[in-house]
């Protein structure tokens, strides 16, 4: 690989090959999963549950006339049912907010399993598409698809690659054209608790076109879906967010190792509930600071954008593995700045160090996905640091 229209230095050779591999090993476990009848289709035939169904489920009951029962987890629970063929344990929850139901409903019109491998692979290419553009030519590509949280945000059918994508092309477009920044910064309200720190750092750097633009066009999305789905489900969704948060951040049905956050790392280590909102509380306050006075600054944007890419997942507390393939957001903006300017001393170091973490969770019952946000929270706070005042 050579550098293109980029101008920075060629990737190493040890990092190609890295890429490389971890590319061959992400497509041929996809493979070999298929074939086994361990992804998207079991060996009878039948649809395995994911992540994925849920948004099968919610879609099909919205085309069903029947959008705010999928904010009823007993009923949703039965069109999970309904979409794999066959009752399983556990149950994946419906939490997003009305909008997100136009995605679902256009997917719940194909059967499952083609709705599965649609929905991974036309959003993959957003991702791709938003680590091309940041890190300026064609090793943009294979970055990406080497990144390790790939893997599992396949494997689960999530959204990760919706949302690196909308983060991604926020920040790649957020000085250039802002009106594009600003529908992405939009659609992103889908996911709402990623987007926390941004309305705080729009305002407190001026970008103000950007915070109008993407106001407006979650105020349009938000209108759409009420048209469409009516008041009852906005009082569904509203009503669910206490449920969702009492059943996965107070009561852990999910095994806290698998939250990468601060909330998450306090429960796993056996804290109450309070510590940890304590500890969220206090991090996200320290990040949003943080991150407000890198973006006033004199920083260079490729630190900003890392910055504010960074602390996006460091300032919520419901993080999970799929949401990880975000962390090459920032990372890439941070390989955009060392291969223009020169890296500093172990940088290369901490950015592998990152991506390794996220490489083991699979092996690991513990939350080192937080820890690779840490890497790069920590990589990108000094560079910002070493910004003359």
């Amino acid at each position: 690989m050579r550098s293109l229209r980029s101008g920075g230095a060629p990737l190493a050779r040890p990092v190609e090959l890295a890429c490389f591999a971890l590319i061959v090993a992400h497509a041929v476990y996809l493979a070999a999963s298929f074939w086994q009848g361990s992804w998207i289709v079991g060996p009878d035939g039948k649809g395995i549950a994911s992540d994925f169904v849920n948004v099968w489920a919610a879609g099909k009951l919205a085309l069903d006339g029947l959008p705010a029962v999928a904010y009823d987890w007993p009923a949703h629970k039965a069109a999970e049912v309904l979409a794999v063929g066959h009752d399983f344990d556990g149950y994946f929850g419906w939490h997003y907010p009305p909008m997100f139901l136009f995605a679902a409903a256009t997917l719940a019109l194909m059967p499952y399993a083609a709705a599965y491998a649609l929905w991974a692979f036309v959003t993959f290419p957003a991702y791709v598409a938003a680590m091309r553009g940041i890190v300026g030519d064609r090793s943009g590509y294979w970055l990406a698809a080497a990144f390790p949280a790939v893997l599992s945000n396949f494997i689960v059918g999530q959204n990760g690659f919706l949302t690196a994508g909308l983060i991604g092309g926020t920040l790649l477009f957020i000085e250039r054209r802002p009106v594009l920044a600003g529908i992405f910064l939009g659609a992103l309200t889908y996911k709402p608790h990623l987007g926390l720190l941004f309305p705080l750092v729009l305002a407190a750097s001026g970008h103000w076109r950007v915070f109008f633009v993407a106001s407006a066009v979650g105020a349009i999305m938000a209108a759409l879906s009420w048209l469409a789905f009516g008041t009852v489900t906005w009082i569904a969704f509203f009503n669910s967010i206490s449920h969702t948060s009492q059943a996965f951040l107070s009561d852990g049905w999910a095994n806290w190792g698998k939250l990468q956050t601060a909330f998450g790392v306090t429960r796993t280590l056996g804290g109450s509930e309070a510590l940890a909102w304590t500890a969220q509380g206090l991090l996200a306050a320290v990040t949003a600071i943080a991150v407000c006075t890198i973006w006033r600054s004199r920083a260079a944007f490729d630190i900003k954008a890392a910055a504010l890419g960074t602390g996006a997942m460091l300032a919520t507390p419901y993080l999970y593995t799929y949401d990880l393939v975000v962390l090459a957001i920032p990372l890439a903006f941070l390989i955009r700045l060392g291969r223009r300017d020169g890296f500093l001393s172990y940088e290369p170091h901490g950015i592998a160090l990152a991506c390794l973490l996220v490489l083991v969770f699979p092996f690991v019952t513990a939350p080192v996905g937080f820890a690779a946000v840490l890497v790069a929270a920590a990589l990108t706070a000094r560079r910002a640091l070493r910004t003359p005042a």
